[in-house]
């Protein structure tokens, strides 16, 4: 589905140059559900910028469904933290949910009839006439996931999606983001700070270096499902993963043996 091949993203030129990434490489298959790690600053949100074609990279090549990735492509749907400014408030919820439609859906009806439905996944069923301030911020983000489900999309970038919510409303999310995985089969990368996080939702968990950021490891996660909050919390494995993926966060080497087993 999703190949990343060497990529690297640097930003100014001269002596004044950051590299934010650097020679990044893994795939992700066909319904995957890979979560991606770091220290603060190691460059993940500039990696799945990069990945969606938000912005360009320097180097390398990023290859969706064997085609080169030079621009936002068909089919992509991103999740961000900041629910609050990516919702407009002036227009509805169901509005803002069918907004991507417009460009694909001449029909309102059609646009309207998928809005609804998207809605209706995310467990916000009748509440397509609020608007989004009326609603609760863990709300807010389910309305952000449903505007990504409504438009079908065949690659689903969640950055940081959950960070700006309660614990409890944490955990709500994470199971909705497993369940609609498990009933779309979307290719998802996730991206987050939550190490816990990364395990409970990952089939994978790509842990990269300090920036400028490389794939420290590729961990595989295997966890039975379906997954539960604190029945799989308590499972031997997932303590012996996040404790792995949490040494392997902590350290500081900058220029690790890495390897890529995706």
């Amino acid at each position: 589905m999703l190949e990343v091949t060497d990529l690297t993203k640097t930003f100014g030129r001269g002596p004044g140059a950051v590299t934010a990434v650097s020679g990044v490489s893994f795939t992700v298959a066909d319904g995957e559900l890979v979560s991606i790690v770091g220290p603060s600053g190691c460059g993940k949100s500039t990696l799945l910028r990069c990945i969606g074609g938000l912005i360009p990279a320097t180097g390398g090549q990023v290859v969706l469904r064997g085609e080169p990735v030079e621009s936002v492509p068909d089919g992509l749907a991103v999740v961000l933290q900041d629910y609050g400014r990516s919702l407009f408030p002036w227009l509805t919820v169901r509005d803002n949910v069918a907004m991507p439609l417009r460009r694909t859906t001449r029909s309102r009806a059609e646009r309207r009839a998928a809005a609804d439905a998207a809605l209706a996944a995310v467990g916000l069923p009748g509440a397509g006439d609020k608007y989004p301030w009326q609603l609760s911020g863990g709300m807010q983000q389910r309305t952000a996931i449903a505007r990504a489900l409504a438009c079908d999309p065949v690659l689903l970038l969640m950055d940081e999606p959950f960070g700006s919510v309660d614990a409890q409303t944490r955990e709500d999310l994470e199971d909705l983001v497993l369940r609609v995985r498990a009933e779309r089969a979307i290719t998802t990368l996730v991206v987050t700070h939550d190490i816990d996080e990364s395990v409970y939702l990952g089939d994978r968990v790509i842990v990269l270096t300090p920036g400028p950021g490389r794939v420290r490891d590729d961990l595989p996660v295997a966890l039975p499902a379906p997954r539960d909050q604190i029945e799989t919390k308590e499972l031997p494995e997932f303590v012996r993963l996040r404790t792995e993926v949490s040494r392997l966060v902590r350290s500081r080497e900058q220029d690790p043996s890495t390897r890529s087993t995706a």
